[in-house]
Protein backbone atom coordinates (compact mmCIF):
# COMPACT_ATOMS: atom_id res chain seq x y z
CA UNK A 1 0.00 0.00 0.00
CA UNK A 2 1.12 3.50 -0.70
CA UNK A 3 2.17 5.55 2.41
CA UNK A 4 -0.27 8.40 1.63
CA UNK A 5 -3.15 5.93 1.39
CA UNK A 6 -2.16 4.45 4.77
CA UNK A 7 -2.11 7.93 6.34
CA UNK A 8 -5.52 8.77 4.84
CA UNK A 9 -7.02 5.51 6.12
CA UNK A 10 -5.53 6.04 9.59
CA UNK A 11 -6.89 9.60 9.67
CA UNK A 12 -10.38 8.40 8.70
CA UNK A 13 -10.30 5.74 11.44
CA UNK A 14 -9.24 8.29 14.06
CA UNK A 15 -11.97 10.71 12.99
CA UNK A 16 -14.63 7.99 13.24
CA UNK A 17 -13.37 6.91 16.66
CA UNK A 18 -13.31 10.53 17.86
CA UNK A 19 -16.88 11.13 16.69
CA UNK A 20 -18.03 7.91 18.37
CA UNK A 21 -16.30 8.93 21.62
CA UNK A 22 -18.04 12.33 21.59
CA UNK A 23 -21.45 10.75 21.03
CA UNK A 24 -20.82 8.23 23.80
CA UNK A 25 -19.74 10.98 26.21
CA UNK A 26 -22.90 13.03 25.55
CA UNK A 27 -25.10 10.00 26.27
CA UNK A 28 -23.18 9.25 29.46
CA UNK A 29 -23.69 12.78 30.80
CA UNK A 30 -27.46 12.53 30.36
CA UNK A 31 -27.62 9.16 32.11
CA UNK A 32 -25.20 10.17 34.87
CA UNK A 33 -27.40 13.01 36.08
CA UNK A 34 -31.04 11.87 36.23
CA UNK A 35 -33.42 14.74 36.87
CA UNK A 36 -35.43 13.66 39.91
CA UNK A 37 -37.32 15.30 42.76
CA UNK A 38 -37.50 13.51 46.09
CA UNK A 39 -41.10 14.17 47.13
CA UNK A 40 -40.27 13.39 50.78
CA UNK A 41 -37.57 16.06 51.15
CA UNK A 42 -38.09 18.65 48.37
CA UNK A 43 -39.15 22.19 49.13
CA UNK A 44 -42.25 23.75 47.56
CA UNK A 45 -40.03 25.53 45.04
CA UNK A 46 -38.31 22.28 44.03
CA UNK A 47 -41.68 20.52 43.72
CA UNK A 48 -42.92 23.32 41.47
CA UNK A 49 -40.11 22.42 39.00
CA UNK A 50 -42.16 19.36 38.05
CA UNK A 51 -44.15 19.60 34.81
CA UNK A 52 -47.77 20.84 35.09
CA UNK A 53 -47.31 21.43 38.83
CA UNK A 54 -47.84 24.87 40.34
CA UNK A 55 -47.33 26.44 43.74
CA UNK A 56 -50.74 25.39 45.12
CA UNK A 57 -50.30 21.69 44.38
CA UNK A 58 -46.70 21.85 45.62
CA UNK A 59 -48.00 23.26 48.92
CA UNK A 60 -50.57 20.43 49.11
CA UNK A 61 -47.79 17.87 48.65
CA UNK A 62 -45.82 19.40 51.53
CA UNK A 63 -48.94 19.38 53.74
CA UNK A 64 -49.68 15.73 52.90
CA UNK A 65 -46.04 14.85 53.62
CA UNK A 66 -46.27 16.41 57.11
CA UNK A 67 -48.98 13.88 57.98
CA UNK A 68 -47.21 10.85 56.52
CA UNK A 69 -44.17 10.43 54.26
CA UNK A 70 -44.78 9.03 50.80
CA UNK A 71 -43.88 5.33 50.67
CA UNK A 72 -43.94 5.15 46.87
CA UNK A 73 -44.36 7.67 44.04
CA UNK A 74 -47.92 6.46 43.32
CA UNK A 75 -48.97 7.88 46.71
CA UNK A 76 -48.89 11.32 45.05
CA UNK A 77 -52.31 10.51 43.57
CA UNK A 78 -53.77 10.94 47.07
CA UNK A 79 -52.99 14.68 46.85
CA UNK A 80 -55.86 16.84 45.61
CA UNK A 81 -55.12 18.00 42.07
CA UNK A 82 -53.00 15.01 41.07
CA UNK A 83 -54.89 12.36 39.21
CA UNK A 84 -53.70 9.39 37.21
CA UNK A 85 -53.09 11.42 34.05
CA UNK A 86 -50.99 14.05 35.83
CA UNK A 87 -49.12 11.38 37.78
CA UNK A 88 -48.09 9.69 34.53
CA UNK A 89 -46.57 13.02 33.46
CA UNK A 90 -44.74 13.39 36.80
CA UNK A 91 -43.60 9.77 37.21
CA UNK A 92 -40.27 10.03 35.31
CA UNK A 93 -39.19 12.90 37.59
CA UNK A 94 -40.38 11.65 40.99
CA UNK A 95 -38.62 9.53 43.61
CA UNK A 96 -39.09 8.84 47.33
CA UNK A 97 -35.41 8.36 48.17
CA UNK A 98 -32.12 10.01 47.31
CA UNK A 99 -31.37 13.65 46.61
CA UNK A 100 -33.35 16.10 44.51
CA UNK A 101 -31.39 16.69 41.30
CA UNK A 102 -33.93 18.64 39.25
CA UNK A 103 -32.74 22.26 39.09
CA UNK A 104 -35.09 23.93 36.58
CA UNK A 105 -38.73 23.84 35.59
CA UNK A 106 -39.61 20.97 33.26
CA UNK A 107 -41.99 21.96 30.49
CA UNK A 108 -44.34 19.23 29.32
CA UNK A 109 -44.59 18.82 25.57
CA UNK A 110 -48.38 18.59 25.60
CA UNK A 111 -48.82 22.06 27.09
CA UNK A 112 -46.88 23.65 24.23
CA UNK A 113 -49.23 22.19 21.67
CA UNK A 114 -52.26 23.50 23.57
CA UNK A 115 -50.89 27.03 23.73
CA UNK A 116 -50.30 27.28 20.02
CA UNK A 117 -53.16 28.92 18.19
CA UNK A 118 -55.23 26.89 15.76
CA UNK A 119 -54.72 27.64 12.08
CA UNK A 120 -56.80 30.54 10.83
CA UNK A 121 -59.82 29.54 8.79
CA UNK A 122 -59.69 30.58 5.18
CA UNK A 123 -62.15 33.35 4.31
CA UNK A 124 -61.98 32.78 0.57
CA UNK A 125 -65.19 31.65 -1.06
CA UNK A 126 -65.13 28.66 -3.35
CA UNK A 127 -65.50 29.40 -7.07
CA UNK A 128 -68.84 27.57 -7.19
CA UNK A 129 -70.46 29.73 -4.48
CA UNK A 130 -73.66 31.50 -5.44
CA UNK A 131 -73.85 35.10 -4.24
CA UNK A 132 -76.48 35.73 -1.60
CA UNK A 133 -78.32 39.00 -1.27
CA UNK A 134 -80.51 41.21 -3.46
CA UNK A 135 -79.10 39.67 -6.62
CA UNK A 136 -78.73 42.73 -8.77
Amino acid sequence: MHPSRIRATALAVFLCLGAAALLFAEGAEEKAAPRKVNINTATEVELAYLPRLGAKVAARIVEQRKEKLFARPEDLMEVKGIGEKMFLTLKPYVTVSGPTTLTAKVRSSSSASRRSSPPAASKEKPASAVPVGKGR
